[in-house]
């Protein structure tokens, strides 16, 4: 059981530019955030520089039986943050992520088991930011997730996503 005020220990670093086992990332993730269990992630993928989750419907339904907004929005937000987590684990570093400002636009009600994309807003993005860290210890990348339901869009995120100093 997870206690307030206590950090949850990282998963061991692996080798410089290696991925993550999404299977054991997840795994990990759900520990040490309680609320992903019940998220209905089914998968996680990469596709370059794009993060893509795999999502049931059923475990985020409201009461009109379409996508409940809070279940998207938290979502998107911690899908942010996982890109940045695991960016930063691909080059071997050990560093805190945190939402600086996040907004939504939900487009269509979301019908179906869905799917989550995740990408840096500018294609320069992920440059930035490790001369950010480079420079000064500390980094912005700002991020956008899209919810597709098929071939329809139906919610658009954005997030700035933090790197703090230190380890």
């Amino acid at each position: 059981m997870r206690e307030i005020g206590k950090s949850y220990p990282r998963l061991p670093l692996t080798a410089p530019g290696q991925e993550d086992d999404p299977v054991r990332f997840l795994a990990w993730l759900g520990e040490a955030i309680p609320m992903v269990e019940h998220l209905g992630i089914r998968e996680m993928t990469r596709d370059g520089e794009r993060l893509i989750w795999t999502l049931d419907l059923t475990a985020n339904l409201n009461d009109k039986g379409t996508g409940f907004g809070g279940a998207l929005t938290a979502q998107t937000t911690l899908m942010g943050w996982c890109w940045t987590t695991l960016w930063l684990r691909r080059h071997s570093l050990a560093r805190n992520v945190v939402v600086a400002e996040a907004s939504q636009r939900f487009l269509a009600p979301v019908t179906n088991h869905y799917r989550l994309e995740c990408e840096p807003e500018a294609e320069n993005g992920p440059e930035r930011l490790a001369e950010q860290l480079a420079q000064k210890g500390r980094g912005r990348i700002v991020l956008v997730q899209r919810l597709w339901c098929g071939e329809s869009l139906c919610l658009e995120a954005r997030g700035d996503y933090a790197v703090l100093g230190g380890s």
